[in-house]
């Protein structure tokens, strides 16, 4: 037997439900998936914790499964020695007691994180890859820098939510050079947060469209009657969002109005003329919908579905989860990171949209290039994810 990648676990807090419970506590315990629950082929064996809530879970992890936790996300990586001792690093940058921006954005350190693991990568003339969760910065700049940087150092660099690795009903794999005319996502919740999720369950299919990924030439964020408005005037498809609405199940039979009672949109024009637009209700407590959903017009047919998530234990980050170990034991992405940094650019300029009062922003930066992978090793097809709920992850 060959002895497991040693991973580090660079995390802004750790309790019960956090990014880091969800990622880490499965590599550690396994991970539920609808074939039962797999071992993971990697080891944790460090972990710099930024903050320690009431509710901490980092320092029971840690004495139960012998994994330190190091004072500094250097130590962490060197496993208290001079230099580079790990083959990986995890960096959950999600969760935790951080400002708000007049945005509502919330300053997670992910940046800082970056800029420490490569300062390491850097003194130790060696790289090893990287996983970020979630969406790379709150900024733009942050994120191309982050971006750069891994590119600069040749580091395996993969990014991103989990939304692309959810369950689909009924399943919907565009092949790769697929006519997509026009597309529509489902969301819910606050619009940095969640809109991030809707953001990337669109995008990981419109990026297989003809010709691949040419970037994104402007965004408009509207709330309101607005967004029924400019369905009229059809800057964004309502129909197709009534198709994607079509497949959720237990949905009320009502008017797209009643489902999202307090409605915002992001239409999003690309560089290639392709247009697309993301449906969020915001706001949890006014939601009916707490789930996302697809559809999209190829060669003038609507194709729809479900995006839907697991419930406790949370076994789409398994999924999540065994791609990035695969990703460290290959030292190949599974999935371009381009999708994210295209993904956190366009959420950016949507959340600076509605700063500005909704009007339309103009994204010459967001000329990211790339295409899609043909497919990635770990996904569900199956139409429902089966019950885990008994699975002892805690």
């Amino acid at each position: 037997m060959s002895t497991p990648k040693k991973i580090a676990a660079i995390i802004t807090e750790y309790r019960r439900h956090s990014h880091a419970d969800v990622i880490v506590s499965k590599f550690l315990r396994g991970l539920p998936t609808d074939d039962g629950l797999v071992t993971a082929r990697i080891e944790i064996v460090s972990m710099y914790v930024d903050q320690f809530p009431d509710a901490d879970m980092a320092r029971g992890i840690s004495a139960e499964f012998n994994v330190p936790i190091y004072p500094s996300i250097v130590k962490a990586l060197t496993l208290g020695g001079a230099e580079l001792a790990v083959d990986g690093v995890l960096l959950i940058g999600e969760h935790g007691d951080y400002p708000w921006n007049e945005r509502e954005q919330q300053l997670f350190p992910r940046k800082y994180f970056m800029e420490q693991i490569c300062g390491v990568f850097a003194s130790s003339k060696r790289a090893v890859p990287i996983f970020s969760d979630k969406h790379l910065s709150y900024n733009w700049h942050d994120a191309k820098w982050m971006y750069d940087r891994a590119r600069q150092l040749n580091v395996p660099f993969m990014a991103g939510s989990s939304l692309p690795l959810g369950w689909r009903a009924p399943w919907i794999e565009h092949e790769l050079d697929t006519p997509i005319q026009e597309a529509v996502a489902i969301g819910y919740d606050g619009l940095d947060v969640y809109g991030f999720h809707a953001l990337e369950t669109l995008q990981c299919m419109v990026e297989r469209r003809v010709g691949g990924e040419t970037g994104v030439a402007a965004v408009t964020c509207l709330e309101g009657d607005a967004v029924w408005q400019a369905a009229q005037v059809g800057l964004w498809s309502r129909p197709l969002a009534e198709a994607a609405c079509e497949k959720i199940r237990n949905k009320p039979a009502t008017e797209l109005e009643a489902l999202f009672p307090k409605p915002a949109v992001f239409i999003i024009e690309y560089r290639d003329g392709f247009r697309a637009a993301v449906l969020m209700c915001m706001g949890n407590e006014d939601t009916v919908l707490k789930t996302f959903a697809y559809a999209a017009r190829v060669n003038g047919q609507v194709q729809a579905a479900e995006v839907f998530l697991g419930d406790n234990p949370y076994p789409h980050f398994s999924y999540l989860s065994l791609n990035v170990e695969e990703m460290f034991l290959s030292g190949q992405p599974t999935w371009p990171v381009e999708r994210t940094l295209l993904t956190t650019g366009i959420l950016e300029a949507v959340l600076e949209s509605r700063y500005r009062g909704h009007v339309r922003i103009a994204t010459p930066y967001l000329a990211v290039n790339y295409r899609s992978f043909e497919s990635i090793p770990w996904r569900s097809k199956n139409p429902r994810p089966i019950d885990v709920a008994t699975v002892p992850m805690h």
